[in-house]
């Protein structure tokens, strides 16, 4: 092993466990697991793709949907800033440091992706589009990291909101035209790097200090109920029928229950 550069070379997994904690939430890390998918995405899907030809009730639901992505990209992306100064250590600083990255890319793409569509005035419409449950998550989440509740404010984030992105995400991607299922695709890497994050440094902790998950029920208690709604809504924006609101609600409990905060 290079002792200058440990976890080069195939080598990660070999690394003892302080090693590999500190390697996997390092910038580096970050560089090398997302270059593979950015690097030929200089808006977050391949140029040469073609949206084709939609519908104008199909675009108007696009563009109501991706306004909502963008509120809740804002949300992460100021929520994962505001950790930065909460982490309790130096290589959870830099992972939530690469998080924010991440959300500020998709936040961006997502916003050029309105443009795309046509869309003139993109804060304008984001405005004016936004669901309220969506907006009032956002509050709800940014006081728990004003407040410096670190275990909270990372289950709200990197549980909560990264599940309920990638649930609807995921759904959205199977179903749409071929430039919004490539930029989908490409934020969902990344999502799905968050929730492993949030999960490993919550089981951590929560092995340690298992009183601590008495707040982290309450603070679902909270949160759930807007969840459940933003997923109502977004999915009625994209014209899905009931029946598979109700599933991917499911999808969404199941995924936040692994942990066991119930």
């Amino acid at each position: 092993m290079d002792p200058k550069n440990p976890g080069a070379g195939g080598e990660l997994h070999d690394l003892p466990p302080d090693a590999f904690h500190e390697r996997v939430h390092s910038f580096e890390h970050w560089l090398e697991s997302v270059r593979g998918y950015l690097d030929d995405r200089p808006w977050g899907h391949r140029a040469d793709l073609d949206t084709g030809e939609l519908s104008p009730e199909v675009r108007d639901r696009l563009i109501a949907t991706l306004c909502n992505y963008c509120v809740g990209e804002t949300a992460a992306l100021e929520g994962a800033g505001g950790l930065i100064r909460v982490a309790p250590n130096r290589a959870s600083k830099i992972f939530v440091a690469t998080q924010a990255v991440d959300e500020a890319r998709h936040l961006e793409v997502l916003v050029h992706r309105l443009r795309e569509l046509g869309v003139e005035d993109p804060e304008t419409e984001i405005a004016n589009r936004a669901h309220p449950s969506l907006l009032s998550f956002k509050e709800k989440l940014l006081t728990l990291v004003e407040n410096g509740e670190w275990l909270s404010a990372l289950f709200a984030q990197n549980v909560i909101l990264e599940a309920m992105e990638f649930t609807v995400f995921r759904h959205h991607a199977a179903q749409t035209d071929p430039v919004t299922q490539d930029l989908l695709l490409g934020i969902i890497k990344d999502e799905r790097r968050h929730i492993g994050f949030g999960e490993n440094e919550l089981g951590r902790c929560l092995k340690a200090n298992p009183e601590a998950s008495a707040r982290l029920v309450t603070v679902r208690e909270q949160l759930d109920p807007l969840v459940l709604e933003t997923f109502d809504l977004a999915l009625r924006d994209l014209g899905a029928p009931a029946e598979e609101r109700t599933e991917l609600g499911r999808d969404y409990l199941g995924a936040v229950g692994r942990l066991g905060i119930a």
